[in-house]
């Protein structure tokens, strides 16, 4: 292992040259961001320089927690001028992932997603690993680089979420790579970043969902009419799992002209992801995994069969499209 780690990091490195203006493109999440840091880190004193773009607008208080305590220089895509970079690299994404990612020749993808058509002079794709920073730990290592503390509280971050603390399918490597990243990170700077979920203005949307939650057999449902972001949606459905006697908890919202839904449960013999595929599916995208998911609907495709100005309405249409039983679908496709 050893051995191809240190093949793959000097071929990585054959991709550059000390003249080279290097771009790396993210949809910056902590996984992107963390993998991003670690590609400047090994770059660093062998090219020219190096800038990190996102293509998205960055507003999670998590996100943003952790590009302040980590002094993460980080630019919006859309303002930059992408002539001027003479080599360009992609970490936890592929290019087909989002179309801001199509128009860009890239010399290195690195991404642990399933692979996709990818074209790269260097590309390495893990798709069995947990997270992607586990993949530039092992580049770190190879290149016998000791990583700072903030960019190993970093990686060790983003592994921490991208395994969902180890609950979700990982490797060996992402245990091994978290274990030596635990040596150098700042644990209490990383409970820092995980703790900074909540906006001021996210409050409102809590009060919203605590009042007008429903409840049937142990499913929570609430559904939170126009909202400022989806991600108050997924805080929301995560809230409610915290309660004892909820195994199922539906979170809903409007946003840029989309029907938001959430989906968590406790992972005891249901599938989130088969749910919201089968009961949402032929309205918009809709998918996911055992115990959580997620639809996007866009709303013209519901005048037909709710009110979406109406968020009682919504709510109940949405309850009943949830509920219903699989004899009363089966009937009604007939």
């Amino acid at each position: 292992m050893a051995r191809s780690a240190s093949e793959k990091l000097r071929r990585f490195y054959s991709q550059f040259s000390g003249e080279d203006q290097v771009l790396i493109v993210i949809n910056a999440d902590p996984d992107a961001i963390a993998s991003a840091m670690a590609v400047k880190r090994l770059l660093w004193r062998r090219v020219t320089a190096v800038t990190i773009a996102s293509i998205n607008v960055i507003d999670r208080p998590d996100n943003l927690a952790m590009i302040r305590l980590l002094g993460v220089n980080l630019e919006y895509f859309d303002d930059i001028d992408t002539s001027g970079f003479s080599r360009y690299v992609m970490v936890d994404s592929q290019p087909q992932h989002n179309e801001a990612f199509q128009n860009i020749d890239f010399h290195v993808i690195i991404d642990h997603h399933p692979e996709g058509a990818v074209s790269a002079p260097f590309s390495d794709i893990r798709p069995k690993y947990g997270a992607n920073a586990s993949i530039l730990t092992e580049y770190l290592r190879a290149a016998k680089i000791k990583p700072s503390s903030k960019l190993a509280t970093g990686l060790f971050y983003a592994i921490k979420t991208d395994t969902s603390d180890f609950e979700r399918e990982t490797q060996i490597e992402d245990v091994r790579a978290f274990q030596f990243l635990f040596r150098h990170a700042n644990i209490h700077l990383a409970r820092r970043i995980d703790q900074a979920e909540l906006r001021l203005d996210f409050l409102k949307y809590f009060k919203k969902a605590l009042q007008d939650k429903k409840i049937r057999k142990g499913k929570v449902f609430a559904h939170l009419g126009s909202v400022s972001t989806p991600d108050v949606c997924v805080l929301i459905a995560d809230f409610f799992m915290r309660v004892d006697s909820v195994n199922w908890s539906i979170v809903s919202g409007i946003y840029e002209r989309r029907l938001i839904l959430i989906f968590r449960n406790d992972g005891v013999r249901k599938n989130a992801g088969k749910l919201a595929k089968e009961r949402f599916g032929d309205l918009g995208s809709a998918g996911g995994h055992k115990s959580m998911s997620r639809a996007e609907i866009p709303l013209d495709n519901l005048k037909a069969v709710t009110e979406c100005r109406d968020d009682a309405k919504m709510s109940q249409w949405i309850i009943q499209k949830v509920t219903r039983s699989k004899k009363r679908r089966t009937a009604q496709k007939k």
